[in-house]
C-alpha cells in the first residue's frame, strides 16, 4: 500500500481480537471497551468496528469529540464518556444515544435544566468515588457521605439514570500490595449501589472493574467490565504477573536513513551529551519526539535493528534519533528498525525513560501512519498527512 514508510505503526488485527477473546473467556461477561484517546493511540475509527462486530457490548470514551466520532464511524452500540461534557452539549448527546457521566449534584442539576430546556432525556451513569478521588460522588469513606446528593441527582427531570461504576485506584497493587484498599473501594461501592437500588433506582448496568481489575478482582466483575490497556496487549503495571495470554497491536518501525562512520573523540546529536572513546559506525533514523519518541530515551533507548540491540546516541531530535549498530551486521539505507512492538515490548522502552506502556502508545503522533494487518496482510492505511 502507498504510505511514507519513513516511519511508521502496524496495527495488528488479529492480536487486537486475539486480546479480546482472552478476556472475554477470563471474565465470562460483556465488555465495554476503552477506546478513548484514539483507542489509546490505535485509532478509534478502524478499531471500534472491529470490537463491535466482534461483539464488544459498550464502548466507552473520554469526551463528546470521541464518542460523535465513533457514531461518525458508524458504531450502533452503547457509548459511554467517563469524563465531562459542558451542560450546552445535552441535545447532541441525546440525539446521538450518547450516556453521560454524573458525577455530581451540580452537575446533575446543570444536564437536567438543559435536558428539560431542549425536550431531551439524557441517558446516565453515575460515578461513585470509593477511593480515586478525581470524579465523583463521594462515597471515599463508609459514611458514604454523598449518598444523598446521588439520590437527588437520580430524581431529577430530564435525566434517565441507568447505571452506576467506580474506578478502583489501584487494583494492580501499585501502592496496594495486599489488595486492601481495593477491596475497601468495592465494599463502598456495593453498599451505594445497594443503596441506590432499594432507593429505586433501576440500574442495569453496574461496572467497575479496569484492566487490573478484570485480571485480579474475579469477585467484582458486575454486568460488564472495562477492558483498556489489555487489548492492546500490554500490562497495566510492569510489576503484575501476565495472567492473561495477550500479544502487542501496535508495532512502532522506523528504517535507517543514513549510515556512517564516526571516529573516536567525535560527539553526537545536539549538547554534545556523547562522544565516542571508539571509532564506531553509527546509523540515522527518521524518527524524533515530534513522532512520539520520547526525548526522554537520549542516551538510555536502544532500538532493534536485525534482531539486536541499537543504543540511542546523544540527545533525541524532533525528527531524527542516532544509534550504534557497530556490531550489527548488514545495516543500510532502508534497513527496519523496531521502536517497540513484538520483540521489544512498550513496558519496556517506556520503563527506560521513568513513564508506563501508556503513556507511550498514547504519544505515538497523528503524523505517524498507522498500517492495518489482518491474516499478515496490510488491508488499509490511515495517513493523517495529506500527500499531493
Amino acid at each position: 500500500m502507498d504510505y511514507l514508510k519513513r516511519t511508521w505503526a502496524e496495527i495488528d488485527n488479529d492480536a487486537l481480537l486475539y486480546n479480546l477473546k482472552s478476556i472475554r473467556e477470563h471474565t465470562g461477561g460483556r465488555i465495554a471497551a476503552v477506546v478513548k484517546a484514539n483507542a489509546y493511540g490505535h485509532g478509534a475509527a478502524y478499531i471500534a468496528p472491529l470490537l463491535e462486530k466482534a461483539g464488544v457490548s459498550m464502548f466507552a470514551v473520554s469526551n463528546i469529540d470521541e464518542a460523535l466520532e465513533l457514531r461518525q464511524n458508524g458504531i450502533k452500540s452503547a457509548i459511554m464518556i467517563l469524563g465531562y461534557t459542558p451542560a450546552e452539549y445535552v441535545k447532541q448527546l441525546a440525539e446521538n444515544n450518547v450516556i453521560q457521566t454524573v458525577f455530581s449534584l451540580s452537575y446533575a442539576k446543570e444536564l437536567s435544566e438543559k435536558a428539560c430546556e431542549c425536550g431531551a432525556l439524557l441517558t446516565c451513569h453515575i460515578k461513585i468515588d470509593t477511593g480515586m478521588s478525581r470524579l465523583g460522588f463521594d462515597c471515599r469513606s463508609d459514611e458514604l457521605c454523598g449518598m444523598g446528593e446521588m439520590l437527588a441527582a437520580s430524581s431529577l427531570s430530564g435525566l434517565k439514570i441507568t447505571g452506576a461504576f467506580t474506578h478502583f485506584a489501584a487494583a494492580d497493587r501499585d501502592g496496594d500490595e495486599d489488595g486492601k484498599f481495593t477491596a475497601a473501594q468495592y465494599a463502598r461501592f456495593s453498599s451505594a449501589v445497594e443503596k441506590l437500588i432499594k432507593s429505586g433506582v433501576t440500574l442495569s448496568e453496574i461496572h467497575c472493574c479496569n484492566s487490573a481489575g478484570l485480571m485480579l478482582e474475579q469477585d467484582k466483575f458486575g454486568t460488564l467490565t472495562r477492558p483498556g490497556i489489555i487489548l492492546y496487549g500490554l500490562m497495566p503495571d510492569t510489576g503484575m504477573e501476565k495472567t492473561l495470554p495477550l500479544r502487542p497491536v501496535m508495532n512502532f518501525y522506523s528504517t535507517v536513513s543514513f549510515v556512517k562512520t564516526i571516529k573516536k573523540g567525535d560527539s553526537v546529536s545536539y549538547g554534545r551529551r556523547f562522544t565516542a572513546d571508539r571509532d564506531m559506525t553509527v546509523a540515522t533514523i527518521p524518527v524524533g519526539y515530534a513522532d512520539g519518541y520520547p526525548r526522554a530515551l537520549s542516551g538510555k533507548g536502544y532500538m532493534l535493528v536485525n534482531g539486536k540491540k541499537a543504543p540511542v546516541l546523544g540527545n533525541v531530535c524532533m525528527d531524527q534519533t542516532i544509534i550504534d549498530v557497530s556490531d550489527i551486521d548488514d545495516v543500510e539505507v532502508g534497513t527496519r528498525v523496531m521502536l517497540f512492538g513484538e520483540g521489544l515490548p512498550a513496558e519496556e522502552v517506556a520503563s527506560l525513560c521513568g513513564t508506563i506502556g501508556y503513556e507511550l502508545i498514547c504519544g505515538v503522533s497523528r503524523r505517524v501512519p498507522r498500517v492495518y494487518i489482518q491474516n499478515g496482510k496490510e488491508t488499509h492505511v490511515a495517513d493523517y498527512i495529506l500527500h499531493k
